[in-house]
This record gives C-alpha cells, structure tokens and sequence, in this order.
C-alpha cells in the first residue's frame, strides 16, 4: 500500500505549503502598500506610537493567513504532527481532509485564477507589450517579442481579494489561541 500513498501525498503536502507561502506572500505584500493621501505629518510626538502601530499591524496581517488555514483547515496543526507514528492510510486520510479545507479556504477568499488559460506543455505565444509581472521567460530569450515558446507553469493571479476579518487579538504574534474546554 506504500507505493499507492507517497507518490500523492508529498505533492498534496508540497502544493499546500506552496499555497500558503503564495497567500503570506500576498497579504505581506498588500500590508506594504502605501495610501495615495497620507495628509500633512503629525507633528505633536505621537510619530513613534504611530510606527509601533504600524508595525504590528503589519506583522499581524503577515501572519493573518496563516491563522486563517490554522483555523479552517489546520494547517499548522498537520505540519507540527509527528507523520512516522501512523500508518500511510491514516497519513492519506489525514491529508486529504487538509488539503481539501485549505483548499477551500484559499478559493473563497482568493480564488485563484491561471495566468494563462493554456494547459502546461502546450506551446504559446507571448505578443509585445505582455505584463512582465505577470509572465517569466525563461531559456534562450533574445529579442524582441512575440517570442514563442512552452508553457511550464500556467501561474496563479488573485481572482478576488477578499481578506478575511481580522481577530480582535492585541498580541501581534498570535495566530491561533489555544482552546481549553471547561468541564
């Protein structure tokens, strides 16, 4: 039964770390956009509180999505586990339901969409003016466009972006707290 298990599961478990740190990635790079109108400077000493606000503000976003795979699919809780204790039924089982509920935690708040509507392998086009944030050429590139070549990766964009609410936890660091049942 070994055989039938790895050859899925290393991939499930790569292709949920991978969209957790494109998700980090993402909510990090949103919480360094600056506002178009930041008005005039405060000038009456509150610049360091300002800062220490928004510092952890910004940690606190970082670390955000990662609360919010902990809470919904248990992310954390998978990576932490100790997987030489079970058997490779219990791991493919374990993994599954993971995978599916961080799956759909990243549809319903991000919804990712490919980069271009081709499947890999299939050979595409790319015509002047292409978003050079959007598509990596990779090889032999020289000259000028429209290059030619294999898709290797259809890559992911951002369908929708809605982040979810943030907890009303005062501590920046804390991603999940932890739960005690009173008896």
């Amino acid at each position: 039964m070994t055989p039938m298990i790895y050859p899925w599961m290393i991939p499930a478990a790569t292709i949920a770390f991978l969209l957790f740190v494109w998700l980090l990635w993402l909510i990090l790079r949103r919480s360094r956009e600056k506002p178009l109108d930041k008005g005039p400077a405060p000038k009456d000493g509150k610049d360091f509180v300002d800062q220490r606000i928004e510092q952890d503000r910004k940690t606190r976003l970082f670390l955000h999505g990662l609360s919010v795979l902990q809470r919904e699919g248990r992310l954390l809780d998978f990576f932490d586990e100790d997987l030489s204790l079970y058997d490779d039924e219990q791991i493919g089982a374990a993994v599954r339901s993971i995978h599916e509920d961080c799956k759909k935690t990243i549809k319903k708040h991000i919804n990712p969409q490919p980069v271009i509507e081709k499947e890999e392998g299939e050979r595409v086009t790319i015509e002047p003016g292409f978003d050079i944030d959007s598509i990596k050429l990779v090889g032999n590139v020289s000259g000028d466009p429209p290059f030619e070549g294999i898709l290797k990766h259809r890559g992911w964009k951002a369908g929708k972006k809605e982040i979810p609410k943030l907890s009303d936890i005062q501590d920046a660091a804390m991603i999940t707290p932890a739960e005690v049942e009173i008896q």
